[in-house]
């Protein structure tokens, strides 16, 4: 039953877990192995037949369980402090040097009653007594103090030997196989620490890659939120705003108008469940017809000159039909246009979308009063900012949608009163492999079929209410 809940147990982790607790497992067994074996060294016959005080033996044994302990949890800290998570406590380290040096000075001592003859065990026991304390140093400091360390550890075994009466070959036996053996645990424990650093690494690369992501699809979400309901809502106050007029002056008309508000906030309820669902994708044909729907509906002369022969690939017209949404937004936004005039053509394998409109409001000087009147305001270039405060995300969401897909927007004065939008897109694959996460989701798009009925339901030209003047167009939202 043990043994089936810790394989469940080891099951359940991830790659990485798996891969931290093995190494960590690994370096306490190395710590955990070399105890052992010490304590079983000092147990053989020469020890017990010694007249070494008894005193000396359970304290050297008590000291190298000790140092179990303490070079466990200070490998469980050097480890941490290896992968930057935390830092290791000074006293700990001072307290592992202080056994380890005891464990070695018990060892020699007891080397001294039994003689070193009678004890070949003795060499193993003093390499192993310095391993719980080497295994968490090698993580501590840089390698060559480690290596320095060790070589001097090596040297005072030595000599510690031979002031225990070792001959001159035993000497030379302890000072190669404990420069040997440490530089083997050295190495073991450097090579396990490097390996679950470069793991850790790549987690939190994942992780990162995982954060980004969702981040993108919240700016993208944001960003398909303001393009579903921007039109829809200006479109509905516009509506709204026609009815109290035909309200107040007691047509029946009025009640024309609130029903059709009531049909296009229904529409927008499920343009949102698309966004929400993820699938959802501006069809460029149908983007048309519906700005001009929507634009004579307000009493704004739409013209709409489509030169691209329904060829463009799906990636662009998706791009552009977002284009034409915004366009419209803000026509009926921004400015008191009277005509707009929207030309989709092809050129030097580029699709070319311009959306020109008039009614900007311009000062005596000829430049434009407010808004991206402001020279460099609503251009396309970088220090191109917005005229109100509280801007919005409209201008920078296009972009974003063409820039994905090598193309650019431009955005600024005309001349004579009239604003021009540009936006650009390559016509090919490789051009629009760029923004495969760049647009909405596919779907089908109901509210921008739904708005080209617009046209018949909504007053003629003459009839656009004008009662209270409205920003220009195109502001940097």
């Amino acid at each position: 039953m043990w043994l089936r809940t810790k394989m469940r147990g080891w099951q359940s982790r991830s790659g990485f877990d798996k891969i931290d607790l093995y190494t960590r497992g690994t370096l306490y067994s190395l710590v955990w192995l070399t105890v052992v074996s010490q304590s079983l060294l000092m147990v053989t016959r020469p020890v017990r037949a010694s007249d070494a005080p008894v005193v000396l033996i359970l304290g050297t044994l008590l000291t190298a369980l000790a140092q179990g302990f303490c070079g466990t949890r200070l490998t469980a800290r050097a480890v941490d402090q290896y992968l930057g998570r935390s830092a290791v406590d000074r006293p700990l380290v001072g307290l592992g040097f202080v056994l380890s040096l005891a464990n070695a000075t018990g060892l020699l001592a007891l080397g001294r009653y039994t003689g070193v003859e009678q004890f070949p065990e003795l060499q193993l026991a003093l390499i192993a007594s310095v391993v719980p304390f080497a295994t968490p140093l090698v993580l501590l400091v840089p390698l060559w103090v480690s290596l320095v360390f060790q070589t001097v550890v090596a040297a005072a075994l030595s000599g510690g030997a031979a002031l225990a009466g070792a001959d001159g070959a035993f000497v030379v036996s302890i000072l190669v196989s404990s420069v040997f053996g440490s530089g083997l645990v050295a190495f073991t424990t450097r090579v396990s620490a490097w390996s679950l650093g470069v793991m850790t690494k790549l987690r939190d690369a994942q992780d990162m890659e995982t954060r980004l992501a969702v981040a993108e699809e919240r700016l993208r979400f944001g960003r398909d939120m303001h393009d579903v309901l921007g039109r829809n809502l200006a479109v509905i106050a516009l509506k709204s705003e026609l009815a109290v007029e035909l309200a107040q002056r007691g047509h029946a008309a009025a009640m024309d108008q609130m029903v059709e508000v009531q049909r296009i906030a229904r529409t927008s309820q499920q343009e949102v469940r698309d966004v929400v669902r993820g699938y959802r994708e501006a069809d460029l044909s149908t983007e048309l017809l519906g700005a001009q729907g929507v634009l004579r509906a307000a009493g704004i002369v739409c013209d709409i000159d489509d030169r691209s022969g329904g060829l463009l690939a799906p990636r662009v017209q998706s791009a552009l039909g977002w284009v034409v949404r915004e366009a419209a937004t803000n026509v009926l936004r921004h400015g008191d246009p009277q005509r707009c005039a929207i030309r989709l053509t092809t050129a030097r394998g580029a699709a070319v979308l311009v959306v020109e409109n008039d009614g900007m409001a311009v000062t005596g000087d000829g430049m434009p009063a407010t808004g991206n009147g402001v020279p460099g305001a609503a251009s396309g270039t970088p220090g191109g900012g917005s005229g109100t405060p509280g801007g919005g995300s409209g201008l920078a969401g296009l972009r974003e949608r063409l820039a994905a897909l090598g193309g650019s927007l431009e955005a600024g004065p005309a001349g004579a009163g009239l604003f021009r939008l540009t936006a650009t897109v390559p016509e090919s694959d490789a051009g629009a492999g760029a923004g495969a996460g760049a647009g909405a989701r596919s779907g089908d798009g109901p509210a921008s079929r739904a708005a080209g009925a617009e046209a018949d339901a909504g007053p003629g030209p003459g009839s656009r209410p004008g009662s209270s003047p409205r920003e220009p167009f195109m502001e940097e939202r």
